[in-house]
């Protein structure tokens, strides 16, 4: 019997979980492609930049990932250029691979608005590892400059951070709140830390309930993080940042959180897309070109009942399991499934011991909801983990 060719593009969170469900049919041959040769557990970020956590605690090892199952699984440190979706081809700058089922799974990135002078040249995303890693090294050796200042001078670090949705009040709650440990800690006296969150909305997560985000700001102003709604960055210079209000701000970083795009690759594959450039896909996760083509996680925009899901890794992981159910089908001639992805939960991290969260309708607060948070995220990671363990046991015991 011939193998089902069946190439995934991308490590992310939809990439690592449909690779999972499809491996458990051998006659699946699967390749798993990512430029990079680690899965980085986005959800854990702020928890990376505050000192939390490590980066071997925030990273899998796709090699001893795709290692971990029973030999139809390769993974190919490779970046995809384009895909001839007549031929069925994915061509890389190395060779061309055939297919007989593809998905598309390359994730989202920051997206620097153009029209801000400035913000591409001084701000920092942290959707990146390598972009995280840096802002990492430079906060804790701007923290490290203030107690060199100790007893002298001791200028304030300040930090600006545009976007508040969940990324940017996480991240401006992470700092605020390991900051203020660090210094309490070591009983040093200069402890000046200015944190600034810009959001151009009339109150922080936006698009979520009330008891979400009245928690969310009274926590950050608890912090003693500074909240500016209503406002938009205008301009970003190496040592400041212009608002709408024309007030300008003393800047040491700044970290742009405010929206984010399609991966560079979506831009080259000749495949309709919605106005704002993700990939169309219909109710299967098929994109609207070609049906043994499928979209999932941030690279395409899904829809529950007219209203957008949000791009989360919990969506990401849905859209995963219904598109191996729904390759599985084609395979075997069975009728596709409709999805009805919706968001089951939102969890927030707001620093050390403290979170807010919504799940099942239910919505906690403070040190239960942090609790919860990180058991999900640490059962997340132990799953990931013990199938590198196996890959690793492989790979070197063989």
């Amino acid at each position: 019997m011939s193998k089902n060719r069946i190439i995934v593009i991308g490590g992310g969170y939809a990439g690592l979980r449909i690779v999972e469900k499809l491996a458990k049919n051998s006659q699946n041959k699967i390749i798993l492609f990512d430029k990079n040769p680690y899965h980085f557990m986005q959800t854990d970020v702020y928890d990376l930049i505050a000192n939390e956590e490590d980066f071997a605690q925030v990273t899998v090892d796709l090699f001893t990932f795709c290692s971990g199952f029973d030999d139809n699984v390769t993974f190919l440190k490779q970046e995809v250029g384009s895909v001839d979706f007549k031929n069925k081809k994915v061509i890389t700058s190395l060779q061309r691979h055939e297919y007989d089922y593809l998905v598309i799974a390359v994730g989202s990135r920051t997206k620097f608005i153009s029209s801000v002078k400035g913000l591409d040249t001084y701000a920092h995303g942290v959707k990146a590892l390598h972009k995280a890693m840096f802002f990492k090294q430079k906060f804790e050796m701007s923290l490290f400059t203030k107690v060199q200042e100790s007893g002298t001078s001791c200028t304030p670090i300040n930090i600006v951070v545009a976007g508040a949705g969940l990324s940017g009040v996480e991240i401006a709650a992470q700092m605020a709140s390991f900051s203020r440990d660090f210094y309490r800690k070591n009983n040093f006296i200069c402890r000046k830390l200015n944190i600034v969150l810009i959001n151009s909305r009339e109150h922080v997560l936006p698009g979520l309930h009330k008891k979400l985000f009245d928690k969310t700001e009274k926590r950050l102003k608890k912090l003693g993080v500074i909240i500016k709604n209503q406002t938009k960055v205008s301009e970003v210079k190496q040592e400041s940042v212009t608002l709408s209000s024309t007030e300008v701000l003393s800047m040491d970083f700044i970290i742009f959180a405010g929206g984010i795009e399609p991966n560079a690759l979506v831009y080259k594959l000749h495949l309709d897309k919605n106005e704002t450039g993700y990939i169309s896909t219909n109710r299967y996760l098929q994109t609207q070109n070609y049906a043994n083509v499928f979209a999932i996680g941030d690279c395409t925009t899904i829809y529950n009942k007219d209203k957008i899901v949000a791009p989360t890794a919990d969506t990401a992981e849905q859209m995963a399991e219904l598109c191996a159910k729904n390759i599985d089908n084609l395979i075997n001639s069975k009728p596709l499934i409709e999805h009805n992805i919706k968001s089951r939960g939102i969890l927030v991290a707001l620093g050390r011991g403290y979170a807010v969260a919504k799940l099942f309708g239910f919505y906690f607060s403070g040190y239960p909801a942090y609790i919860i948070k990180k058991l999900v995220e640490k059962i997340y990671a132990k799953r990931l983990d013990t199938r590198s363990k196996k890959g690793c046991k492989k790979i070197f015991c063989d």
